[in-house]
């Protein structure tokens, strides 16, 4: 939606319309329409959400679609699944966006999304607060996670160990059904 002359500031994309299908996305100073997902992704989306949930309890907030603000100016992103400490939710108004990035975010593959754009929203989110990045990837079952400069891949029945959830969760849990 930019010509790529000049970004577009928070304050200038929140007064946008919204669009008629799907929501828009703020990177780099860029518009990015957002296609809505499909059935199957919001299936491992609301798995993930419910698996993190049971596995970090009251210690923090779960939500699909999270909506942050990773920098100060020119972002405004969602994760399809986000986890951020009780202590950074509870500081955070209603009325507001996240500031920084969630503490865990999960994204869910598909098929429109290039490595750059994972790569770019992974250093992004890492630079600015992220302890841990998931990809998950239904066609191979799998979860890559990048904690700092390391990324693990779990499959099948790997169970997935997070501090910040005080537990693990199971990969094939994930992608139950799909």
């Amino acid at each position: 939606m930019s010509t790529g002359a000049v970004l577009m500031t928070v304050d200038e994309f929140l007064r946008l319309p919204e669009p008629q299908t799907g929501h828009y996305e703020l990177h780099h100073g860029d518009v990015v329409l957002i296609a809505p997902p499909k059935w199957g992704h919001e299936e491992i989306q609301e798995r993930v959400r419910e698996l993190l949930k049971r596995t970090i309890g009251d210690r923090g907030r779960v939500r699909v679609e999270m909506a942050f603000r990773p920098a100060p100016e020119y972002e405004v992103w969602r994760a399809d699944v986000g986890v951020v400490r009780k202590e950074r939710a509870d500081a955070t108004p209603p009325d507001t966006y996240l500031q920084g990035a969630p503490d865990l975010v999960v994204e869910v593959l598909s098929p429109s999304n290039t490595a750059q754009e994972i790569n770019d929203k992974m250093a992004v989110c890492l630079d600015n607060g992220c302890s841990s990045f998931w990809v998950a990837d239904d066609n191979l079952k799998e979860v890559k996670v990048t904690e700092g400069d390391i990324t693990r891949r779990y499959t099948g029945t790997a169970t997935i160990a997070s501090d910040l959830l005080g537990g693990s969760i199971r990969v094939d849990d994930i992608f139950q059904g799909s």
